[in-house]
């Protein structure tokens, strides 16, 4: 299908090119269409040389080249170089980062026409997509083929003495028919279309015509559901050997508007309809330079929004700098240019006045509208709600006579698109205000672990506002134990949002706290049911013992988490669950135990992976399955990658958590002190610490450690009451101090110390003898640790197994 989409838009080769490492080449990634046999691109280009790929990156301009362009260039084109080739090199950016180029070679001398230009500028927009959803990928694995699908061309083979047609599945969906209800059969599609189309579709089914001659029509077709969809099609003949119609090929493509006729009343209706469907201030532009610059012959089209006292130029076309003035294309600007209406007098007039302003050829410009239109130019005021939004520049080159009729058309036009180019503003700042709103309440990074990776990835709904209520964390708790935890609040709004950061927020808090796995989830649940919200939100948490590879599952109300085993079986963990968080404020939740072994992927999924309209939640937990077994686990990043597949119509936001538990390389060593509350109990606490320190032999160090055991057990027994206990941990060549003690109140360092101070020293003794010093909340008081660089040394094989000392006298 592929290919056959690329020879239809007169590509017989599309290449994408993406930075490397230190970003001094592009290397090449993938390619695809009907000639990567026959013609080979580079496989790396220099930044700073001349390749047409090369000069699109850098320029942020796409370059089309026909021919006699393309030899004169020196790198950069295919070898063995074609006698007769077009080439187009289209930058692929979001906002200000760069993320590559397409390449697409073509079979036309002549170069490649507006309507194919559009559609790979389409293309590389499509291409753009599939990048960013991959950007923690080392080497994108497959762009063009997700990108052209998410574009939905269908395509088909026609045999026209039998009547039988090869239609795929893009098509098959396009006219609205399920792939099990298709017989192969012309006359089964002919019967979605409008009988007003009949005439045109036979054309195609019965060719007359001769070989090789294109057919470019548009009909429409109506739905089970009873929508009218307006489709583009095109389509060409295979002769036999006899020369008689063979075969019909062809691809089919969604069309958002009817056709646009030559008089007036169809222009308006087409660009109406179209403007409907135009959700971005991109959309609009291109919209407008569509209605305007072809049918009206134009050679200059530039819209540029009104902020203040400057004009915001959002497209110019053709984006070449060089066919505008120098006002319009500032070399030092990363983004679209500005220019101030004061310095353009002419286009100041025609705001104040809101009306269209028609200059004819000869008129004299001042300098910022200089070579715009020699042969005329038409200034369009955008209005919008009582205002003027923006201004619209049509120039042409050749002399051009304005007809009456033009100006109620320019002037109509000039309407529809204020309109339309104020909603899309609207649009835009939504979109940019719920993205950012996602970003600031997701983790904006996840932990560096001990023996395992973990990995997230987060797509928004593509319906209404971009924001739902899909969240994941990762909690670092200690040096040998995480809390993994995914969710879903019900919605997808700024409320279920908001209600999934503070939910996000609340498990965090918990968790550092030290609860275990269904305290946790139990406080988030009454948290929730207290907040008296209509919402409801689903939890599965886990906390998993990275030295031991134990992991303990809470589920509430949400999906089954899922291992892939290191043999690349995979299975559905049972995990006894409790109901959705925020009904029942008593709800218990059991906790499941499970052992993973090192090189396991353990997979937190929402439900918008797995289920749709037309996914059933168990096929769509089959097929994840499936995904998760066929991933390479040696990338967790490009494994989650594959586990979201094509995502291009996901109606439902996506939160997908992986880890690969690797186990720890270095096991900690440690031992342990219940404090009995004796007056002596100091030097008990320094007795085991050293018994300790030299069975462990560790004799370098002992002293500072002695201090910092001294000090804060002293803290511990003077300032809160209850149970005290000493740990310690040797893990490589940092020894860790903790002292538990029964109050929630850290230790406060003095503020002032001078010669008459008695209190506080022992903590700045303790900071300054510590490579790292801290506290941190746990359940029933507090821990205050400290890290202490100790020689490295090999542990002996039995130290692992030594018991761990427990209170009392010596």
């Amino acid at each position: 299908m592929s290919d056959r989409a690329l020879t239809f838009a007169a590509a017989e080769l599309a290449a994408v090119y993406v930075p490397g490492i230190g970003s001094e080449e592009l290397r090449l990634v993938e390619t695809a269409g009907c000639a990567p046999s026959r013609y080979r691109l580079p496989e790396s280009l220099p930044l700073s040389g001349d390749a047409p790929a090369a000069q699109a990156f850098r320029t942020d301009q796409p370059l089309w080249l026909n021919s006699a362009e393309l030899a004169s260039y020196s790198a950069g084109g295919p070898t063995p170089p074609p006698a007769e080739a077009s080439l187009g090199a289209l930058p692929l950016r979001t906002g200000s980062t760069r993320l590559g180029c397409l390449v697409v070679l073509g079979s036309s001398p002549g170069g490649f026409d507006a309507e194919q230009r559009r559609f790979l500028e389409r293309y590389a927009d499509a291409v753009v997509g599939v990048l960013q959803a991959g950007t923690d990928r080392t080497t994108p694995s497959s762009l063009l083929a997700p990108a052209l699908r998410s574009l939905r061309v269908g395509s088909f083979v026609l045999v026209p003495d039998t009547g039988l047609i090869e239609a795929d599945e893009t098509l098959l969906e396009l006219v609205g028919i399920a792939p099990d209800d298709f017989d192969g059969k012309a006359e089964t599609l002919l019967a979605h279309a409008f009988p007003e189309d009949m005439h045109a579709l036979m054309s195609v089914l019965e060719p007359s015509t001769q070989p090789s001659v294109r057919r470019e029509l548009e009909f429409r077709v109506r739905c089970s559901t009873g929508e009218i969809r307006w489709l583009s099609l095109s389509s060409r003949v295979v002769a036999s050997a006899d020369d008689r119609p063979e075969q019909v090929l062809g691809v089919v493509t969604a069309t958002s508007v009817q056709r646009r006729g030559d008089d007036d009343v169809s222009r308006i209706q087409w660009l109406t309809a179209a403007l409907d469907d135009a959700a971005t201030v991109r959309d609009v532009s291109r919209v407008m330079v569509t209605a305007l610059r072809e049918p009206l012959g134009a050679d200059r089209v530039a819209l540029a929004d009104l902020q203040d006292d400057r004009l915001m130029v959002t497209l110019l076309d053709p984006p070449q700098p060089a066919a505008w003035p120098e006002i319009w294309r500032p070399q030092w600007r990363s983004e679209w240019p500005d220019a101030p209406v004061s310095a353009l007098p002419t286009l100041q007039l025609a705001l104040r006045d809101g009306r269209v302003d028609l200059w004819p050829a000869g008129t004299a410009f001042e300098p910022g509208l200089a070579g715009i239109g020699t042969g005329g130019l038409a200034v369009l005021p955008l209005p919008a709600k009582g205002r003027v939004a923006g201004v619209c520049l049509v120039g042409w080159d050749r002399p051009h006579e304005f007809v009456p009729e033009e100006r109620s058309l320019l002037t109509a036009t000039a309407a529809l698109v204020g309109q339309a180019l104020k909603r899309a503003h609207e649009h835009d700042a939504e979109q940019e205000l719920a993205t950012m709103l996602q970003r600031s309440l997701l983790p904006r990074r996840l932990p560096v672990l001990p023996g395992g990776t973990a990995v997230a990835r987060y797509l928004p709904a593509r319906r209404g506002l971009q924001v739902g209520g899909d969240w994941y964390d990762v909690i670092d708790l200690s040096e040998e134990r995480v809390a993994l935890v995914i969710g879903d609040v019900q919605g997808h709004s700024a409320g279920a949002a908001t209600i999934m950061g503070q939910m996000r927020t609340a498990v965090r808090a918990y968790a550092v706290e030290g609860h275990p796995p269904d305290v946790v989830v139990s406080h988030a649940n009454r948290l929730l049911v207290g907040m008296e919200t209509d919402l409801f939100a689903t939890c599965c948490y886990a906390e998993l013992d990275m030295e031991e590879g134990n992991v303990l599952f809470v589920r509430a109300g949400h999906l089954p988490p899922l291992l892939r085993h290191p043999d690349g079986r995979t299975e559905e963990v049972h995990v006894e669950g409790g109901p959705p968080l925020g009904i029942i404020a008593d709800a218990e939740y059991p906790m499941t135990a499970c052992a993973l072994a090192p090189g396991t992927v353990l997979a937190l999924v929402t439900d918008g992976l797995v289920e749709a309209a037309d996914l059933p939640l168990d096929e769509g937990l089959r097929r994840t399955r499936t995904a998760l077994g066929a991933a390479d686990p040696a990338d967790p990043g490009r494994m989650a990658d594959e586990l979201l597949g094509d995502i291009g119509r996901r109606e439902d936001d996506v939160a997908l958590l992986l880890l690969r538990y690797d186990g720890m390389k270095t096991r900690p060593i440690r031992a342990g002190w219940a404090v009995w509350r004796l007056p002596d109990a100091v030097m008990h606490a320094r007795r085991f610490t050293a018994r300790t320190l030299r069975r462990w032999k560790v004799e370098e160090g002992a002293d500072a450690v002695l201090l910092v055991v001294s000090e804060l057990v002293t803290n511990a027994l003077v300032h809160t009451g209850g149970p005290v206990h000493v740990d310690l941990i040797l893990r490589g060549d940092r020894l860790r101090v903790s002292v538990n003690d029964a109050s929630p109140r850290a230790p406060a360092k003095p503020v002032i110390v001078d010669w008459e101070s008695t209190g506080g020293r022992g903590l700045l003794l303790v900071e300054a003898m510590s490579e790292s010093f801290g506290s941190v909340p746990v359940a029933g008081g507090k821990q205050v640790w400290s890290e202490i660089a100790v020689p490295r040394r090999e542990p002996a094989p039995s130290d692992s197994d030594l018991p761990t000392e427990r209170g009392g006298l010596p």
